[in-house]
């Protein structure tokens, strides 16, 4: 039981550490920006190169994870992921920020999928899985509010460069424990295989069109300079389908969408990015464009967001017993809805207090959607496809806030009726750019309470049975 217990520990903090490191460069930016001499153009690409890294191979990472052990795989993403944040913090160039950012990405990728199969393949089903796969996922929900606080007061105190540091002693110990808790799964030697056309169908496809989705909002949505890589990126996932229906050994088997909640589960972490994940950056620029707020004072305005949702992860496994997975998440957009909602009426004038009822409301609804969609999505998988179906949900939620981002912003720049931007605007302009993206942050959590009673139909003595032992 104490080997357990520290392979679930290993396995939590590597969670909470890929969740920090989404939200933790938010706050740090502007710091990182005026000292590496970035415009504002080239300033996103240090969440793009991320973003475009952890997208792009999820799928590959899963099925490596699958094949070539899910220990061993969790070992070389956590160096990969570790190296990025050493040269991240060590970067005195836009470039090597940027390429050590898309080196975190890599080793996010592999890393993510291969967590979650270590879950399946070192805790038993049942009770010992759930509670299990409860931290785990809590520890997502948790660590995206918590890396905003813990940003703000790395880059005042010490400064940015802190943000990637604080990842490499995380790394280590990571490394050193896993090969003595963890125990090793991977595919049967007979059953292994490796798809080359598909992965590299998929992983060029997915890189070109996450790629489009970042570079549009700047370039233009019908830009010659962007277009193309969309038009290329579909037409390789149209050959990477047709590739594995006649892939004997596929590297994703179709089969798998027949499962409604792992369908449902995608397409809901494909909404909760695009609502929830965007809410970081809208009100880091509240905070320190509207209200000026120094790194410091913002990472604290999010602390109430950070205890609220430990909050909600003490609410799952009630919500679970009594209402099921489809009726937790429905529970928890709808929480989400009405915290956007509050916050359109955020005031150019304001201060924290204004907001602080809004984001308590989303960060119950955060920890309440991201826990249970994992949960769901693990359901009545074969063990052998955790890693791919893991990627699956993951690859949603990368795609929903690239999506769900450049979408707000598209929206914003129509309003406008201009050439502004958020960089050009006055605070009250600006102020009126953020009602907007909230607005429309509410409307996908309403469309995300809708999919989850579509998808997530579940047996309701099963969701009684499965509860009792989550979170």
């Amino acid at each position: 039981m104490k080997t357990k217990g520290l392979a679930l520990f290993i396995l939590a903090i590597s969670q909470l550490m890929m969740a920090l490191d989404y939200t933790i460069i938010f706050v740090a930016m502007p710091s990182l920006g005026e000292e590496l001499g970035f415009s504002a153009n080239h300033l996103q690409w240090v969440v793009s190169a991320y973003s475009l890294a952890f997208g792009g191979f999820l799928f590959i990472g899963g099925r490596l994870s699958d094949l070539l052990g899910r220990r061993r795989m969790f070992i070389i993403a956590m160096a990969l992921f570790g190296l990025g944040s050493l040269l991240g913090g060590l970067s005195e160039s836009q470039l090597m920020l940027i390429i050590a950012r898309g080196l975190q990405g890599l080793g996010g990728a592999l890393l993510s999928p291969a967590t979650l199969s270590l879950i399946m393949s070192n805790f038993e089903e049942g009770a010992e899985r759930n509670r299990a796969m409860g931290i785990w996922s809590a520890m997502g929900g948790v660590g995206l509010s918590l890396g905003l606080l813990l940003g703000g007061v790395l880059t005042s105190y010490i400064g940015w460069e802190a943000t990637f540091f604080v990842n490499v002693p995380i790394a280590l110990l990571a490394i050193a424990m896993a090969p003595i808790v963890l125990k090793e799964s991977k595919i049967s030697s007979k059953a292994r295989s490796f798809d080359v056309g598909g992965t590299l169908s998929v992983t060029a496809g997915l890189l070109l069109i996450v790629y489009y989705l970042i570079q549009s909002p700047v370039e233009g949505w019908s830009s010659l300079r962007t277009v193309p890589y969309v038009i290329a990126g579909v037409i390789l996932l149209i050959l990477f389908v047709a590739i594995e229906h006649r892939s004997a050994a596929p590297l994703i088997s179709f089969r798998l969408f027949r499962n409604r909640n792992l369908t449902g589960a995608a397409l809901t972490a494909f909404l909760f990015s695009a609502s929830f994940g965007t809410l970081y950056y809208f009100l880091t620029l509240y905070m320190q464009d509207v209200l000026h707020y120094s790194a410091v004072q913002s990472g604290f305005s999010f602390l109430p967001l950070t205890l609220s949702a430990f909050l909600g992860v003490r609410l799952i496994h009630i919500l679970l017993t009594k209402v099921g997975a489809a009726g937790t998440i429905a529970a928890g957009m709808g929480t989400g809805a009405v915290g956007f909602l509050m916050l359109t009426q955020l005031s150019a004038t304001g201060s924290a207090w204004g907001f602080i009822p809004g984001i308590v409301m989303i960060g119950i609804g955060q920890a309440l959607v991201f826990t249970t969609m994992f949960i769901a999505g693990s359901t009545g998988i074969d063990p052998k496809e955790q890693g791919v179906a893991s990627a699956l949900i993951t690859t949603g939620q990368q795609i929903g806030g690239a999506i769900g981002l450049a979408v707000i912003m598209a929206i914003i720049s129509a309003s406008l009726g201009s050439n502004a931007t958020l960089e050009t605007m006055t605070a009250a302009e600006l102020n009126h750019s953020i009602h907007i993206a909230f607005r429309v942050t509410t409307a996908v959590t309403l469309l995300g309470i809708m999919v989850a009673f579509i998808a997530l139909k579940q047996n309701k003595t099963a969701n009684k049975e499965n509860s009792m032992a989550r979170v």
